[in-house]
């Protein structure tokens, strides 16, 4: 049991089930904040707004001050359940949270065991943290420098290391680790890329030979997960892989919500802390699988969105959404992760790779540094897409980026039966021409519970390419079967029946549903396009098309260009490379010349905002259907459609319909 203590004048005890964590919280404190607290993830994806439903609980005794809703029917209100995120504590609570609120880790391994599907940049030597072993001659009457001076002269005869800064904690260690082991010790000096030239920083010293010992730790902070690495500097191997959805998410499902939230009284305090917690999570496990203790890690290496970034060093991401959309910084200096909160040794450092604007991030750099586009001559789209989704064009010559705002359904966000990539997801699905009957996948093959990104493109794809809905997304008239009827939002599919969920609750697809993915979509390839355009560049011209990020792996790329999301090239020209943020730091980890090659693919980007452009507005408009208005731009969506509505035309018909 949980119980920890939280201050104030009058205590009451939440219990939450099923996991049986009893927490005390103030009276009239916001229950989805206390939950928060006891680190139960429950989804909010309006960031508390009370807007989206998401987080949806049961209260099974006890009273919470909490006003109706619209996202509740007057029957789930009378049998006891409230938003979270709208509830304010009064009495002592029992607290159930339904499966379809929570956020369950247990899919997410996957991500720490997938294999990449194409190779990354390899690393070079000469690792940023490095171990230096000396034996130095103690002093005499004759030969009476100081410690640091000894120290120093004998980096510099023994490893040509000169011009050497010190850290002052360093100095106050000398005296009793220089005699510990009969002056052996070993020395750990950090270089730092700063405009060009290399600082080299003398921020370690231990008794003995710990040359053995030589770890960093490389993370990715993700808008949906954290992930990190245990890289062994030594071996230049990676040791371990640990993933957790970043705690945040209780607080807002994408950049905006949470951007919204930090400029609540505590808010960027609270988001600070909260990813730190995530991050020390990761931390704890990492080193419990690997045996590796936290005095061996030496150096934290991180990447992420330019507002995730902003948001762990706690630096304020106000204007990042306000025009002219500009970053604090586009460069963090480093600074020692126990400021930031982080578990680690007094000497460690913390490093982000360098930012490029407001919605394109350290993790886009390190994308592009770990896929190689830097270093070659084709021409080269690179996407991540997401909530955020982030676009680069060029080459070894130049680059051009932008990013546009795709909304939270690639990551199951604003569906009805949305949700992340966990247990239980569909991630899959397939129909029978003649019966309409699905056939689904889910992660983990569990019993589903819900829709993620990849499952709702292909649940799209699968009914467009089978005629069960039209280029506007809507459901074509007259089709005959039971699964498609008319719900409380209008037309809609029945993916699995009630008995077969987890929830209880049939999982369907809506009209709605549709047109949000249409929307999400249409931003993506006008992002593409509008960029491409900008520099008299057409699809065809392109060599590679690189897919980054998790939710990436699991596109299927013939019905990702079927509802017209990724152009309709030849499928050999795609290439995956998972969570390419990820590579970066590692490299940058491993490497000084891929922290410096960092900095240049930084310097190379050229960024396009759309939020004002006016060819974006036209080509978004114009990708408002599956797959385009312009067919011509999907050839082969074209025929593989024709080819299914020939062998369609014996499914019977009905009367009536919709649209």
């Amino acid at each position: 049991m949980k119980t920890p203590n939280i201050k104030g004048n009058d205590e009451k005890k939440v219990r939450f089930e099923p996991d049986n964590i009893d927490i005390l919280a103030d009276i009239r404190a916001n229950l989805l904040e206390v939950a928060t607290d006891a680190g139960i993830q429950i989804i909010a994806s309006c960031g508390g707004a009370g807007t989206c439903g998401t987080c949806k609980v049961l209260v099974k005794s006890g009273r919470v001050e909490s006003k109706e809703s619209n996202t509740l029917t007057g029957e789930e209100f009378q049998q006891g359940y409230r938003l979270a995120c709208q509830s304010r504590i009064l009495t002592d609570l029992t607290v159930y949270i339904p499966v379809g609120s929570r956020l369950e880790r247990a899919g997410l391994t996957r991500e720490d065991r997938l294999p990449q599907r194409v190779d990354v940049e390899s690393s070079t030597a000469n690792p940023p943290l490095r171990k230096f072993f000396l034996k130095l001659p103690p002093p005499t009457l004759d030969d009476n420098a100081s410690d640091l001076t000894r120290l120093l002269r004998g980096l510099k005869q023994e490893h040509k290391l000169d011009n050497v800064a010190v850290d002052f904690d360093v100095v106050k260690k000398l005296p009793l680790v220089l005699r510990e082991k009969n002056w052996e010790v070993t020395a750990t000096a950090l270089t730092v890329d700063v405009a060009d030239c290399d600082d080299i920083r003398l921020i370690n010293i231990e008794p003995g030979d710990t040359r053995e010992q030589l770890y960093s730790l490389a993370f990715d902070i993700g808008t949906t997960t954290v992930s990190g690495r245990l890289l062994d500097l030594n071996k230049k191997n990676v040791v371990c892989q640990k993933t957790d959805f970043n705690h945040q998410m209780s607080y807002g499902q994408d950049v905006i919500s949470r951007i919204a939230y930090s400029q609540k009284p505590g808010g960027l305090d609270k988001l600070q802390q909260t990813v730190v917690q995530t991050v020390n999570g990761l931390i704890g496990e990492l080193l419990a699988e690997s045996h590796v203790t936290a005095e061996d890690i030496g150096h934290l290496m991180v990447a992420g969105n330019t507002i995730m970034i902003h948001l762990l060093f706690g630096i304020d991401p106000k204007y990042l959404r306000l025009s002219p959309y500009v970053p604090t910084a586009s460069f963090i200096p480093p600074v020692k992760a126990v400021e930031l909160g982080i578990k680690a040794a007094g000497h460690v450092c913390i490093h982000s790779l360098p930012l490029v604007a407001s919605y394109i991030g350290a993790d886009i750099v390190s994308g592009v540094l770990a896929s190689g586009m830097h270093r070659r001559a084709e021409l080269t789209l690179y996407v991540d897409i997401g909530t955020n989704g982030q676009i680069v064009l060029g080459s070894s010559e130049w680059m051009v980026t932008t990013a546009c705002s795709a909304g939270p359904a690639f990551e199951g966000g604003g569906i009805s039966h949305g949700m992340v990539a966990t247990n239980g997801a569909i991630e899959d699905f397939e129909i029978d021409l003649k019966t309409l009957e699905p056939v689904i996948t889910t992660i983990g093959n569990e019993k589903p519970k819900g829709i993620c990104g990849s499952g709702l493109i292909a649940i799209v794809a699968s009914l467009f390419v089978n005629g069960v809905i039209g280029q506007n997304g809507k459901f074509n008239a007259g089709i005959v079967s039971p699964r498609v009827r008319r719900g409380s939002d209008g037309m809609e599919y029945v993916i699995v029946q009630a008995a077969e969920t987890q929830t209880g609750r049939d999982i369907v697809i809506t009209e709605i549903d549709i047109e949000n993915l249409m929307r999400a979509k249409a931003a993506m390839y006008a992002g593409f396009q509008t960029l491409a355009r900008s520099v008299g560049v057409s699809f065809q011209q392109l060599d590679r098309v690189i897919v980054a990020g998790n939710f990436g792996n699991y596109i299927d790329v013939n019905k990702a260009i079927t509802i017209g999301l990724l152009p309709d090239l030849p499928r050999e020209r795609f290439i995956f490379i998972g969570n390419g943020s990820l590579q970066g730091v590692r490299l940058a980890s491993f490497s000084t010349d891929a922290m410096r090659d960092a900095r240049k693919v930084a310097g190379m980007m050229t960024n396009f905002e759309l939020s004002e452009n006016t060819d974006f507005m036209n080509n978004y408009v114009a990708a408002l259907f599956l797959p385009h208005t312009n067919s011509s731009e999907f050839p082969s969506v074209t025929k593989t459609e024709k080819r299914k509505q020939q062998k369609n035309t014996c499914l019977p018909q009905m009367k009536g319909g919709t649209n």
